[in-house]
């Protein structure tokens, strides 16, 4: 049996125009299952589809997210002609419909799809009835199976993601490659805005002051976590790999070749914290306090690793939520990852807005924790997201204040996103909101992170970074692409083709845009 995975993730409907460089820990773990299965498995990004002959193989899986549902339908599109097993997993699955009814696939692994597409391929993709966690159509009726129960820490440390299929990605070796440490999210927070199918929170305060146990179930049955997000209803709450497995992921991806290492996570202070309160669920974004004995032995054992002492190899980390940013956290992030930014959602600058959607930390608290990592040398990227439910004049004054002042705290770069509605998520009932440019108020976020990024890109000019060579850049042949190694800004360089793929050492000498800076080469790193 061949089997094809296609990662579409981030494509949406005209392919990728941001995180060109990213490569997601979901797929490598989907090809691991099927590996392990004793399945042959090729991995492709969606981008390569027209080099390879589809043809050839028995089974399809494609990994998106819903926004990349036209895409996704293209590929199936062609596909189809073959008469074959056609699976969707990754976030575009939690709404079957979608995969099922508008993209014509024929399966769709809901949630975790370890176990399930373990026993799909035991069963020979026959008994569809029986197997958790699918939908699939039966005589035109769409039937979805009740979802799989989270899988324990053990089961889910015993998968193994493949390293190996990283080199199917055009030039991935400057991409970031993420490593997931922890799954899941410990926001088990609910809503408090009124929902369009009616739902509303009545204060029982259960998720914020309850029991870990008690805060899976709500009265009203509104689904955990931040409204936005579907994190917590779909992988649950948090479970940490152990640091063996970890290390030995890191170290195969180091062997291919790989130079842009990413801890990836919800939040990378939940690592080992599930321990702390085992054998309950962490289903409590505040307490208890990080791990911080189990968070510096995997610290160590990375970047003890020879390629990074050596600084042949990088490793960053991702996320935070501002709750576990405390002054010990910091200290222990900058010890380890002096000069790598760290991902901060906000979201909002409003308190009030922050506590009805969900939040776990106040945008006051997301002021304090970037200046406490940038005292230590690291350097935060904070988000925030325009067309929430609940946007008014009044948040948006205040986010606005709170993106001068995470920029005045130390915060390098604002990334702003659209609210969507997604599958799983408290706020699944309402519309995803209009493009910013239909939108006064939406503007009014985007112009000023576009105004706070220049301002932040101009402050670099003069700066020496060491970055990786990846490809040409697209719009003008006489230059290249290159992506700075701790992560920032893409630095377009005079072109010379041996230079790809060769680390540079760089002085930036002028600001393109909010994402994109000049520079001179200086030298090979």
């Amino acid at each position: 049996m061949k089997a094809l995975i296609i990662d579409v993730l981030g494509a949406h409907e005209e392919g990728r125009k941001a995180t060109l460089d990213v490569i997601g820990a979901g797929p490598r773990s989907i090809a691991g299952v099927l590996r392990k299965k004793g399945v042959d498995v090729d991995l492709i990004p969606y981008e390569r589809i027209d080099q390879v002959e589809i043809g050839r193989y028995d089974i399809l899986l494609v990994s998106a997210m819903t926004s990349d549902l036209p895409i996704s339908k293209k590929i199936v599109e062609k596909w189809n002609k073959f008469n074959k097993v056609s699976i969707a997993g990754g976030p575009i699955a939690c709404d079957p419909i979608d995969p099922l009814i508008k993209a014509k696939f024929g399966i769709c692994v809901i949630g975790e799809g370890e176990e399930t597409l373990s026993e799909l391929i035991d069963s020979g993709f026959n008994s569809l009835d029986k197997i958790r966690g699918l939908a699939y159509l039966e005589g035109g009726e769409m039937r979805i199976n009740p979802l799989r129960p989270i899988m324990p820490r053990k089961i889910y440390d015993s998968y193994e993601p493949l390293t190996n299929v990283v080199k199917s990605y055009p030039f991935y070796w400057a991409r970031r490659v993420y490593v997931e440490v922890v799954r899941g999210c410990s926001n088990f927070f609910r809503t408090r805005l009124k929902l369009p199918n009616g739902k509303k929170c009545n204060n029982c305060d259960n998720c914020r002051s309850g029991d870990l146990e008690d805060r899976y179930n709500c009265p009203q049955g509104i689904p955990p976590g931040c409204g936005f997000c579907s994190v917590p209803s779909t992988f649950g709450p948090p479970r940490s790999r152990s640091v063996e497995k970890i290390v030995k992921e890191i170290e195969g991806l180091l062997r291919e070749g790989c130079k842009r290492i990413v801890l990836s996570g919800s939040d990378i202070l939940d690592y080992g914290r599930d321990l702390l309160v085992d054998p309950k669920p962490l289903t409590n974004p505040r307490e208890p306090e990080p791990n911080y004995d189990v968070l510096e032995e995997l610290f160590i054992r990375v970047t003890e690793l020879p390629d990074i002492e050596r600084g042949k190899a990088f490793i960053s980390i991702e996320n935070v939520k501002a709750c576990l940013v405390t002054e010990k956290a910091a200290k222990l992030l900058g010890k380890y990852f002096r000069g790598a930014t760290v991902h901060i959602g906000c979201e909002t600058g409003s308190e009030e807005h922050a506590r009805l959607i969900g939040r776990p930390s106040s945008p006051s608290e997301v002021i304090r924790a970037v200046k406490l990592l940038r005292e230590n040398g690291l350097r935060p990227y904070v988000y925030f997201i325009h067309g929430l439910p609940g946007q008014s004049y009044e948040t948006v004054e205040d986010t606005v204040e709170v993106m001068e002042k995470v920029y005045e705290a130390g915060a390098e770069k604002i990334t702003v996103y659209r609210f969507r509605s997604l599958p799983m998520s408290a706020f699944s009932s309402f519309k995803t909101a209009p493009p910013a440019v239909k939108s006064e108020l939406s503007m009014r976020i985007v112009c000023k992170a576009k105004e706070v990024n220049v301002r932040s890109k101009r402050a670099l000019v003069g700066k020496r970074l060491k970055a990786i060579v990846a490809s040409p850049y697209h719009k003008d042949k006489s230059l290249l692409v290159a992506y700075p190694i701790k992560h920032g800004p893409v630095v377009l360089i005079k072109r010379r083709n041996s230079l790809i793929g060769r680390l540079i050492k760089v002085k930036i000498t002028n600001v393109i845009s909010d994402r994109l800076v000049k520079g001179r080469i200086l030298s090979s790193a």
